[in-house]
């Protein structure tokens, strides 16, 4: 925040991207194999790998990945490729006690060692010690299972310091919580419209009535950058106003924060202690798929959090599509000259100081010219 602050006193105020950086493929291209193949990537919670065997499949843009807990009792994630001649071994999820490839029955142990391939015997200096499955980083947050497809990329305690101690000192049941609902939403924007209006509140009293007045208090909220990380902190509204009711012996049942992972996932707890997620997977350069998921202990069905889920969808999620279609439409119009962000140095609810920090960080990623 200093830092911002810093640049704005000496150069003026940080100018909003221009449209290209939303609008054009070229960026996007640039930005599968430059953000999302090199930065942390929520995958699923791990109580979706219980047992042995059980694997869950998934992508990282067009990367095939998937999860399988192994004998030890490890998550450990592979490319979803056979080594034989590239078809793909899982579909969806499930449990198998053995990973075997359905085009030539290649068969893998679930640490990714093959342990046959038919007709082997007949080849001469076949060795199938040499042969794995191409294995890929993951690190646990908080339960949650995260892949890097960049072998060098640091660790999550650096990439994002303090927000998983932070998450477990506000949530300290946050290792008994299971999903309960997960809801995709399409959106026609480009992924970082989408990721920026999240990132800030200056528009909540503006645009989100229920949530800016029956979830939270606006005055009180802020957001502070650390590391890659984008810490939302409030607390909620006042107990007559408050749209659900709050039963919880937790300290900071009355808070509401977040932590927004860059760059495609956030964590918030909302009054009440209640957890969800959104998970951002851009579909193209115009186009992505958040899905909010739900956690409750235990997984148990809980009328807070279906009456919450219910009122989100209904308020501010369809308030944000409305804001978020209508900003790619103004960027694709060919007449958007970018305006200057309203930094307040000291932060709170009226400043985009966030936003400066994500184009700091596509920039970072991307540099500061776009391919022509």
């Amino acid at each position: 925040m200093a830092a911002i602050a810093e640049a704005q006193a000496a150069k003026g105020p940080v100018m909003a991207l221009d449209a290209r950086w939303y609008t054009d493929p070229r960026v996007f291209e640039l930005e599968k194999t430059q953000i999302f193949a090199r930065t942390w990537q929520f995958a699923c919670h791990q109580s979706r790998l219980g047992k042995a065997g059980d694997f869950f499949s998934f992508k990282i843009g067009q990367t095939g990945l998937f999860l399988v807990r192994d004998r030890a009792g490890d998550i450990r994630c592979f490319h979803n490729v056979c080594r034989h001649r590239a078809h793909e071994l899982v579909e969806g999820s499930g449990s198998r006690p053995f990973i075997v490839c359905p085009y030539h029955g290649w068969r893998y142990d679930l640490d990714g060692s093959l342990k046959s391939a038919p007709g082997e015997d007949r080849v001469p200096g076949f060795d199938r010690s040499c042969i794995r499955l191409r294995e890929v980083r993951i690190e646990m947050f908080c339960g949650f299972v995260f892949v890097n497809l960049d072998d060098d990329a640091e660790p999550m305690a650096a990439w994002y310091p303090g927000a998983e101690e932070e998450m477990r000192a506000f949530l300290p049941g946050v290792d008994t919580l299971r999903p309960v609902a997960e809801i995709p939403v399409v959106e026609a924007c480009n992924w970082k419209v989408s990721v920026e209006n999240y990132s800030e509140c200056y528009h909540c009293k503006l645009r989100h009535p229920t949530f800016a007045s029956g979830v939270i208090d606006p005055e009180s909220y802020d957001v502070s950058p650390q590391g890659h990380c984008l810490r939302h902190t409030t607390r909620s509204a006042q107990s007559e106003k408050m749209t659900y009711a709050i039963d919880t012996p937790n300290p900071h049942a009355r808070e509401y924060s977040s932590w927004f992972l860059w760059p495609t996932i956030s964590f918030q707890v909302y009054p009440g202690s209640v957890l969800n997620t959104y998970r951002w997977r851009a579909t193209d350069h115009r186009q992505v798929t958040v899905t909010r998921g739900w956690y409750t202990p235990e997984g148990v069905a809980s009328e807070q959090v279906d009456l919450l889920a219910q009122q989100d969808l209904e308020t501010t999620v369809a308030e944000d599509i409305l804001i978020v279609e209508s900003v790619q439409r103004g960027l694709e119009s060919g007449s958007y000259e970018p305006g200057p962000l309203v930094i307040d140095p000291e932060g709170g609810v009226m400043s985009e100081h966030s936003i400066a920090a994500i184009y700091g960080w596509l920039q970072e990623a991307l540099g500061e010219d776009l391919p022509s």
